[in-house]
């Protein structure tokens, strides 16, 4: 099931790329493996996933520890400050980064043991209250200009998770609205590489509006048992 999860999965994004006039190559497939066991992490690699995203500080800490496979690791959840320590130097991106204060504590991290560390900027492009992300063009210039000063930085795009809903204009208004920031920060003199946007429900539209970075993990590993945590085999 896992190898015809990925095959569909793949061959969905190629045929979007195709009607966008985009190429595949553009668009890093991210497998979101949260409370999945290694093996299904290894399952996924030996079928060619070779990026995966995690959600939670501690279980990243231990899993990324535990898995032999060479893969590059996204931390894709919601950060907090004290548990920075736990991602930094082991997670190749850190997509999350939503706040000028989590900013300087990646920032710290990354210069005392040596690394820069790649990240993202999570804007808040949707009106729920419960997403997380940067809210004004002026909070999301103060943290850019931040990062490109800094030595321990590498600012590698933006992020934005759109409503789970079935309005897809509303969905197509989250991803656009984190294009055009993208566009705005470039004629500032900023030109970001990525945009993390679209999972299981809308990659394909995320696609459509410039995507370079997918995080889909229901459509490959299918649903999650709830009782379940990545210790259970």
């Amino acid at each position: 099931m896992l190898a015809e999860n990925i095959r569909i999965v793949r061959e969905k994004i190629a045929e979007k790329c195709l009607e966008s006039g985009r190429n595949p190559s553009e668009i890093t497939l991210i497998a979101v493996s949260k409370t999945l066991p290694i093996s299904m992490i290894s399952g996924a690699f030996q079928n060619g996933i070779l990026h995966f995203g995690e959600n939670k500080a501690q279980e990243f800490r231990d899993k990324s520890s535990e898995v032999t496979d060479p893969v590059i690791w996204h931390f894709i959840g919601h950060l907090q400050n004290n548990k920075v320590k736990y991602v930094v130097g082991k997670a190749e991106y850190i997509h999350s980064v939503d706040s000028l204060s989590l900013v300087n504590e990646i920032s710290d991290r990354a210069l005392k043991i040596g690394v820069k560390q790649k990240i993202l900027l999570e804007a808040k492009t949707s009106s729920e209250d419960e997403k997380f992300g940067l809210i004004t063009y002026d909070d999301v210039l103060k943290v850019v200009e931040f990062c490109y000063n800094n030595p321990g930085l590498e600012l590698s795009g933006l992020m934005t998770m759109a409503p789970y809903t079935n309005d897809e204009n509303e969905i197509r208004n989250c991803f656009s609205g984190l294009r055009n920031l993208k566009e705005k920060l470039k004629n500032e003199g900023f030109d970001l590489k990525n945009l993390s946007m679209g999972m299981t429900n809308d990659f394909e539209i995320a696609i459509e509006e410039g995507a370079t970075m997918l995080r889909i993990g229901t459509a490959i590993f299918g649903l999650r048992d709830p009782k379940k945590t990545w210790k259970d085999k």
